[in-house]
């Protein structure tokens, strides 16, 4: 029987705020520049108050890569956790215009639709502080059985490993996912995230994720390793499949017969790195669920991330199934 959904995801439900900063201002905010902090309410406030203009739009990185996925045609589903607000609106609206399912039940009151302050500097480069707000209400209640069932992959963001309700939500969505005879994929996150969770996410990555994603730093941090190389040797012992993004260099790509690099394609205008591991994603899942090599996954991984950082946000801009039919 053929499943409803080539890939849901699972994660942070959460509205980017992006704006242009410089290196100065990070550094009066103490914020450190690339990561991911996770800061309170009142925090996330006084870094509003000090910006300039801004841009909102829906993110999340999980719902980015399922985003990126519905946009080139594939069936895909979300779960994920918002507050009947202003946000929380936006979000439900922007993930089922591309096409996307989406009907985790939203909160009628507790805390506001989380948001994350997407700080782009002049070199692309992106720094986050992210309330998490609503997300952190995620529960087991919210993994509905028939929809991960249904679905040929389970996509988790590890930034969901932070809020303990969520993390037992997490491993109920593996637990049937694996009952069911689907795969489950992972995505690092972030080098911060690693380090916080790092023999946790040792022993999820060897016991229970089929597809592994991360950057080299992830990757190099998660087994303790200053050389790529050597980490991308471990993943193909961890894990059936596994993708190593690169940045302009491209990408290594993993399974249980082969190590391979990809060679990354060449951007006219960097704008904003904000989303590109998460687009990657959606280009290697994509081809993944065509039947592609893991060669072709990482090809179009990187062809779809080459896309993403042309312009400000994390969401496709155009119509990412008719852009790939231009690349054959």
């Amino acid at each position: 029987m053929t499943n409803k959904y080539d890939v849901l995801g699972i994660g942070n439900a959460i509205v980017d705020i992006l704006t242009h900063v410089d290196d100065d201002f990070l550094n009066n905010q103490k914020l450190d520049k690339g990561g991911m902090m996770l800061v309170s309410a009142a925090e996330a406030a006084k870094v509003y108050e000090s910006l300039g203009q801004c841009i909102e739009c829906s993110g999340g990185s999980a719902a980015n890569t399922i985003a990126g996925l519905a946009s080139m045609g594939s069936e895909t589903s979300f779960i994920g956790k918002v507050n009947e607000d202003q946000l929380g609106r936006v979000f439900q609206h922007d993930i089922r215009a591309l096409g996307a399912n989406f009907d985790t039940a939203v909160l009628n009151d507790g805390p506001p639709t989380a948001h994350c302050l997407v700080l782009v500097t002049p070199d692309a480069e992106r720094t986050m502080s992210t309330y998490l707000g609503a997300c952190v209400e995620l529960t087991e209640n919210d993994i509905d059985h028939a929809t991960v069932a249904n679905s040929n992959i389970t996509y988790l963001e590890g930034y969901l490993w932070d809020p303990d309700e969520a993390k037992n939500a997490f491993r109920k969505a593996i637990k049937i996912a694996h009952e069911e005879g689907n795969k489950v994929a992972l995505s690092l996150s972030d080098s911060f995230c690693v380090d916080r969770h790092h023999q946790e996410f040792v022993e999820l990555v060897k016991n229970d994720v089929d597809i592994l994603f991360a950057n080299e730093d992830e990757i190099k941090k998660l087994y303790e390793t200053g050389d790529v190389n050597d980490a991308a040797r471990q993943l193909q012992e961890d894990c059936d499949i596994g993708a190593i993004t690169c940045g302009a260099k491209g990408c290594i790509v993993t399974n249980i017969d082969e190590i391979g690099h990809v060679q990354g394609r060449k951007v006219g205008h960097l704008v904003d790195t904000t989303g590109a591991g998460d687009l990657f994603a959606a280009g290697f899942l994509h081809a993944l669920s065509n039947g592609r090599s893991i060669g072709e996954c990482g090809a179009l991984g990187n062809l779809v991330a080459s896309e993403v950082v042309t312009h400000m946000g994390a969401r496709p801009d155009i119509d990412l199934k008719k852009f790939i039919a231009e690349f054959g």
